[in-house]
């Protein structure tokens, strides 16, 4: 191992995070918007409805996220007069707009699972007491039903969360120079795969390690039920005695 080379990939491999953290969190972002509506969709009970969001969950949960990729990058460039006259070609001609609408579509596919099943998840006697109390509506949605729900969902979203960051990576086969674009183009210059992955996989690392302590800080947060209640020094117990 050259510890130089793998030191100066290192820096070289660094300036590729920022695009990889932001077509991660932007797809995340908009993606968990879209993910919300189907789930709402889903439990809507309107037939026209639920049938739409599950063929969405069912077609891109159940087809590659890089063939998803070629579809939009390479595939609708074939309609680039309709996409100029609507308008559109000035989003699909660039790269950067096709993987985050790739993976925004994607990620809101199984997010769209996971939002339900927290939804699903909210005790029923919560929510009826809450409407005893006068709660109704989006109040009731917004102290009671979501406060829950997102607590339930946190641990299984940040797993998604954590996929996602990794899905950035194949954004590199449509020219983008994120973490694995840059290690590519690397290799493709030294011809040192080995050194060069190792690298790129410890960055990985250290960002979703980041991304899980604070996931986990999140979850912390919103369950103080389940904190340890602060321990009674032996001196004030005895004083209560």
């Amino acid at each position: 191992m050259d510890f130089a080379f793998m030191r100066d990939t290192f820096l070289q491999l660094m300036t590729g995070v920022p695009l990889t953290l932001n077509l991660a969190f932007t797809s995340v972002a908009f993606g968990a918007v879209f993910a919300m509506l189907l789930a709402l969709m889903r439990m809507s009970n309107v037939r026209v409805l639920d049938g739409i969001a599950r063929t969405y969950v069912f077609v891109f949960r159940g087809t590659p996220l890089l063939v998803q990729i070629f579809l939009i990058y390479y595939g609708l460039g074939q309609f680039r007069p309709v996409l100029q006259e609507w308008g559109l070609w000035s989003f699909f001609r660039e790269p950067y707009w096709c993987a985050v609408l790739a993976l925004t579509l994607n990620t809101a596919a199984y997010a769209s699972e996971i939002f339900r099943g927290g939804l699903q998840a909210v005790p029923h006697q919560q929510v009826e007491a809450a409407r005893a109390c006068g709660m109704s509506g989006f109040l009731l949605f917004r102290r009671i039903i979501f406060p829950i729900a997102l607590r339930q969902a946190l641990p299984a979203y940040g797993s998604e969360i954590i996929l996602m960051v990794k899905a950035t990576s194949l954004a590199s086969i449509i020219t983008m120079m994120e973490i694995t674009g840059l290690a590519a183009k690397l290799i493709s210059q030294t011809f040192r795969a080995v050194e060069v992955f190792i690298v790129a996989g410890a960055i990985y690392l250290v960002l979703n390690f980041v991304i899980t302590r604070i996931i986990m800080a999140v979850e912390w947060w919103l369950s103080p039920h389940l904190r340890r209640p602060p321990a009674i020094e032996p001196k004030l117990e005895a004083a209560h005695v």
